[in-house]
């Protein structure tokens, strides 16, 4: 398996170049944001210096480097740009440059804090995640009260059963949209994947589930999507199932629990790396609802759901 390092990431970006590259599209997507010659770049628009056409790139001793004809910013190579951009140094840089630019870097996706003795913490475990509870509500959504306690396997049931088929066929019948979204908020219970909580607000998590709900709306082929999520490089599929319209789906994936005190990544930014990475890899844009640590998952009927068998044994 190939390790994730400054060496790995730059074989994979020709030489850093299309870090550079990725970085600039960020901020000016409708243009042409670097042109090289050799191992030279004219040039080019600098972010971090009012949008001055005074950054200048090249390649020296294998690694793309930086000045800004002003000195707006100090010179350095690409990992240095990076942290600019992304506000983040070290192993958590190189994770999310692997994430968001599909490197593919290592056998499997997973983001770690360092506690303080300075060891890496345990990926969750299946059994863990089997066992994770969450938070499930009763509707309409304007309910924030939870009505109890569940886990993947008892939404898994209660999807692939008879129990939501009624009035996911009637939201279905639905031709005007405003009218569906009325019908789903008042009769669709709901669940928040990501934990427990007293009350449906982000500031009244009891406990994090270690989970995602990852949002597709308007699927050009669910059918297409769902295959490939079963089959990704990164993720192992938790739980997945179509939306409540039929045209999207819900994916369901193992995540570190945030641990905000040891300094770990945020619920926030476990999703925008995740989005990122599947905006590369699929190229699907998702509901950036799933920022929100308690957003509200609707439940409906799904005879075809898919749930890890190691959680379902």
């Amino acid at each position: 398996m190939e390790t994730l390092n400054k060496e790995s990431i730059l074989k994979k970006t020709h030489y850093g170049l299309n870090i550079y590259a990725h970085i600039l599209r960020c901020y000016y997507p409708e243009q042409i944001v670097l042109s090289i010659s050799g191992r030279t770049c004219a040039p080019t628009r600098n972010p971090f210096n009012s949008d001055k056409p005074t950054l200048f790139i090249e390649v020296k001793k294998n690694m793309a480097v930086h000045r800004d004809s002003e000195n707006a910013i100090p010179a350095g190579d690409v990992f240095s740009y990076a942290e600019l951009h992304y506000k983040q140094s070290g192993d958590k840089l190189l994770q999310i440059l692997n994430v968001e630019m599909n490197l593919q870097i290592s056998e499997k996706f997973t983001f770690y804090g360092k506690n303080p003795e300075g060891e890496l913490p345990k990926s969750p475990s299946i059994e863990r995640i089997g066992e994770a509870s969450f938070s499930f509500f009763k509707a309409p959504v304007s309910n924030i009260t939870p009505h109890s306690q569940t886990t993947l396997v008892q939404i898994f049931n209660a999807i692939k059963g008879n129990y939501y088929e009624e009035r996911t066929s009637n939201l279905r019948a639905f031709a005007d949209g405003k009218l569906a979204r009325l019908y789903k908020a008042q009769h669709f219970d709901y669940c928040t994947f990501s934990g427990v909580f007293t009350t449906r607000n982000d500031k009244s998590l009891v406990k994090h589930s270690g989970l995602l709900c990852i949002d597709f709306d308007h699927l050009n082929s669910v059918e297409t999507l769902f295959k490939s999520l079963l089959q990704d490089d990164y993720f192992d599929t938790q739980l997945l199932f179509r939306s409540p319209s039929g045209d999207g789906l819900k994916w369901i994936i193992q995540i570190n629990p945030p641990l905000r005190d040891l300094g770990s990544f945020s619920h926030g930014e476990y999703f925008a790396a995740v989005a990122n990475y599947i905006r590369q890899a699929y190229g699907v844009e998702v509901d950036k609802s799933g920022r929100d640590l308690s957003r509200a998952c609707f439940l409906p009927h799904d005879p075809n759901a898919y749930i890890n068998p190691l959680i379902a044994k």
